[in-house]
């Protein structure tokens, strides 16, 4: 019967995990995609709470925007990272 650590083992000797996880393309793609998601996350609200602003006064219009633009940024940081970092 395979114990739990020689399955690991094989697994970790394949080339394709290798090069995924050894070289952090893996976790970095990881790291992209957590931070999509808190992005889509924040955004929603942010998003509908800004339209309602809006539509009340439309002298929010231009912190809506900025408040709607700065979840945005975690992905543009995101993907910067993925490239800077070697």
């Amino acid at each position: 019967m395979i114990d739990t650590i020689d399955a690991a083992s094989i697994v970790l000797q394949q080339e394709s995990v290798q090069k995924l996880f050894l070289n952090n393309k893996g976790a970095a793609a990881i790291a992209v995609g957590l931070a999509a998601i808190g992005t889509g996350y924040a955004q929603r609200g942010i998003g509908s709470a800004a339209v309602g602003a809006v539509a009340e006064d439309s002298d929010n219009l231009v912190p809506g925007l900025i408040f709607t633009a700065l979840p945005e940024t975690l992905i543009i940081i995101a993907l910067v990272t993925i490239f800077v970092v070697p």
